[in-house]
């Protein structure tokens, strides 16, 4: 396989990043994963953790070099991280487990299969044009579906954020499976929680993301979106990767796994961080954060087989 990769994630203006963003791969294959995580002081943030690490793990598991089949992996872990999740939120005794979007794309053998719950999104970028976006499992889509609000009207509704599909919470996730897709040379699969499409729309991110260098076009895509968003910029995240052929020129910054051994793998994973203000009252302490990793890796062992 031969791609170039890049991945960034951001606190906003908010106090704390519920966002986690991974990406992990093999010599014959390439997981990505974004989790908006949603709850209470701390909790948001191990939903989208346990989701992140757990698919991250056993794709590590499994991708020995490849997946024996990448949409029943999807199926599995998906299913695994969102149990996961709940019995961490039995083992703490929560009212109500948190919660977190997720979006999971495995390329292998030249395809890509995807799938996603809730309102981070994934695009696939081809020959200028938005090729696959996915469907948000939100209020205003259901409404806009119904021809009841139109995209400048989803912009500003007060339920933009509320989604009915996630891992975790109270109701089982409505899962969305992509159908496999073969990728042609130059395509752009782009990852995103919705501070980043937000603010920007498709167009903008169409503009910041064709036919420039992604290690520099991201920083830039989402600079541009905190500036949009201003005040009340969101946590943002993207996990952005070209494919390329193998057969085709060398492309700088690109990653070529043909002499990866065969069990071997990269991963980069966004780990927890202290919060924006150290002297805020819900800034993490060290020993919380210390806490909330040990408990997640015991949710997560609970679920690995």
């Amino acid at each position: 396989m031969r791609f170039t990769i890049f991945q960034e994630s951001r606190i906003g203006k908010r106090k704390t990043n519920q966002d986690r963003i991974a990406y992990c791969y093999s010599r014959d294959a390439l997981i990505m994963v974004l989790a908006d995580g949603m709850g209470g002081h701390l909790h948001g943030e191990v939903a989208s953790h346990i989701a992140v690490q757990y698919i991250t793990q056993a794709f590590q598991r499994e991708a020995q070099p490849k997946l024996e089949d990448p949409a029943l992996f999807l199926s599995r872990v998906l299913s695994s991280a969102h149990h996961a999740i709940l019995d961490y939120a039995l083992d703490k005794n929560l009212p109500e487990a948190p919660r977190t979007t997720i979006v999971v794309c495995v390329v292998q053998e030249g395809y890509a299969h995807w799938a996603h719950a809730g309102d981070s999104r994934l695009y696939l970028l081809r020959q200028g044009k938005i090729n696959v976006q996915t469907r948000d499992h939100s209020r205003v889509q259901l409404m806009m579906d119904q021809g009841l609000l139109d995209a400048e009207g989803a912009a500003t509704h007060p339920g933009r954020n509320r989604i009915y599909s996630c891992l975790g919470g109270t109701h089982p996730p409505q899962i969305e499976f992509s159908r496999r897709t073969l990728l042609q040379d130059g395509d752009i699969i782009a990852i995103c929680s919705d501070g980043v499409w937000g603010p920007v729309g498709n167009q903008g991110l169409l503009r910041g993301l064709t036919g420039t260098n992604l290690l520099e076009a991201v920083p830039k895509l989402m600079s541009e979106a905190e500036t949009l968003a201003g005040a009340t910029c969101d946590n943002l995240s993207m996990v952005t990767m070209c494919w390329h052929d193998d057969l085709g020129e060398a492309v700088p910054d690109s990653v070529s796994t043909q002499t990866m051994a065969l069990h071997d793998f990269t991963t980069q994973m966004e780990a927890f961080q202290r919060t924006r203000s150290p002297v805020s009252a819900a800034d993490l302490t060290d020993d919380e954060i210390e806490r909330a990793i040990s408990e997640i890796n015991s949710a997560i062992k609970k679920f690995t087989k």
